[in-house]
Order: structure tokens, then C-alpha cells, then sequence
């Protein structure tokens, strides 16, 4: 193995040198044929802005790449991955199962029930935004107003049954009641649906260790009965609840009413 490694170091040495070679035939013939070696020269300098065009643009740069940086979160916070994310994490743990699926596994099928779930919204977004914006035909305020509506509609319909959260964040921010959705600020809307997915998440939680918890009790009676205390109860139940959710098809129970309950 130590040959196999150190002739394949020398081969990638002599394609290095022969290309740095090829690269240098240019210098080598400037120098023979005595012309004098010129340098690039590169410049990179900040220069005040010649007017408030300049500044409009860079600032829209800025916040360009802002949210390229925040786009993760974007997707985390303002579509059903948060939902799915927290549902896939209880299930896990109410099997009582630690590496099995992996969480790379798990939010990876998160991911993907995200972008089929906000499809819709995903599509009304390019059609309506990003689509004119490329055909000249919108500025960008109008793109960035165009595609923050259907993700607003979308946060808003899974809140309509209980705007508690919205009115919470609307008395901290010391709005007034608002009469119908256009009258909820963004950073309003954010951090409610943020609690409402919240909540949400953890009441399908819930509802969903019942069953296997019960599994766990009527597993420790037995064993307790039994008089094997140094047994530990988890191991005995695991199989048990394993074998309920494959009889029961529980990924697929658990994605038709996840898809479902998104309004």
C-alpha cells in the first residue's frame, strides 16, 4: 500500500511540474527573445459612490446576499419543514431508537415532503415573481413583494383556526387588531407561525407516544412481576413497538395525515 501511495504522489508531482512547465513556455520565450517581463497588475480599490444610483445598487446587493446567507432559515422557518422535522424527531424517539434512521436520513425525508407540500406555493413564486422579473416586466421591490405573497398566504392559512399567536405578537408590538391579513406586518406573521408550528408539532407528539408508552407499561409490569428488575424494559419493548408500527404501515399513516394537516 505505502508503494501504491508513493508512486501515485510521484505521478501527480510530474503532472504538476509538467503542466507548471507548459504554463511558463511563454515566459521562458519572452526571456529568450529579450523583450522585457510584464507583471498583471490587478487593482481593487473603494471609491466614494458618483450618486444615490450607486448606493440603491449596493445596498440591493447587500440584501441580496443576505438573504442568500439566510436561506436555510428561510426554509426552516417559514415552510413545513419545522412540522415535519419535530414529528420525524418524535417518532424516533417514542421507537426508542438512537442511530436508526440516521438524522441525516430523517431530515433529508423532511426536505423532500417540504418541497412537495409547498409545490403550489414554490410554483405561484416563480410564475409571479421570479418569471417577469426575468423578462424584465418587474422591478425588484415588486419581485420581492410578489414572492413574499403566497409564503404569507401560506403561514396565514395555517393559522386562521387559532390566531392566538398573531394576536400575541401583534399586542407586543403594540398593534392595532387587525381586520383581515393584509393588516398583519411580516415580522408579525414570522415568529407566530414560527409558535403555531410549535405547538402544533408537539401536540402530534404527543398523540403519537401514547400508544408505544403504553407498550413501555405494560412491558415494566411484566418484567416487574416477573422478577427480572435487572432487565432493562426498553430492550424487551422495542421489538414490540417496531412490530405495531410496521402492522399498523406507520411512515405512511404518519405522512398522509402530516400532508393533510397543512391547510
Amino acid at each position: 500500500m505505502k508503494k501504491r501511495y508513493f508512486l501515485l504522489f510521484s505521478l501527480l508531482l510530474i503532472i504538476t511540474f509538467q503542466g507548471f512547465a507548459q504554463q511558463n513556455q511563454p515566459l521562458q520565450r519572452q526571456r529568450s527573445t529579450g523583450d522585457p517581463l510584464t507583471i498583471p497588475f490587478v487593482d481593487i480599490t473603494v471609491r466614494q459612490p458618483e450618486g444615490n444610483r450607486e448606493v440603491a445598487f449596493s445596498i440591493q446587493l447587500l440584501i441580496l446576499l443576505s438573504i442568500i446567507a439566510l436561506s436555510p432559515s428561510i426554509i426552516l422557518l417559514m415552510t413545513s419543514f419545522l412540522r415535519i422535522a419535530i414529528v420525524f424527531d418524535f417518532i424516533k424517539r417514542a421507537l426508542s431508537l438512537q442511530q436508526i434512521p440516521p438524522n441525516q436520513v430523517i431530515l433529508g425525508i423532511a426536505l423532500f415532503l417540504t418541497l412537495f407540500i409547498m409545490w403550489p406555493t414554490f410554483n405561484t413564486i416563480y410564475n409571479n415573481s421570479f418569471k417577469p422579473f426575468a423578462a424584465g416586466d418587474m422591478s425588484t421591490e415588486e419581485m420581492f413583494r410578489e414572492a413574499e405573497r403566497p409564503l404569507r398566504i401560506f403561514m396565514y392559512n395555517q393559522m386562521k383556526n387559532s390566531p392566538d399567536n398573531i394576536r400575541l405578537f401583534m399586542n407586543l408590538s403594540g398593534l392595532p387588531k387587525p381586520n383581515n391579513l393584509a393588516d398583519v406586518p411580516t415580522y408579525v406573521l414570522i415568529p407566530a407561525f414560527v409558535l403555531n408550528e410549535l405547538s402544533t408539532a408537539f401536540k402530534i407528539g404527543i398523540l403519537l407516544f401514547i400508544p408505544f408508552i403504553i407498550i413501555d407499561m405494560v412491558v415494566a409490569s411484566i418484567l416487574m412481576s416477573m422478577g427480572m428488575i435487572m432487565l432493562p424494559p426498553v430492550m424487551i419493548s422495542m421489538p414490540f413497538k417496531l412490530i405495531l408500527f410496521v402492522l399498523v404501515d406507520g411512515w405512511g399513516l404518519i405522512t398522509t395525515n402530516l400532508v393533510r394537516s397543512f391547510a
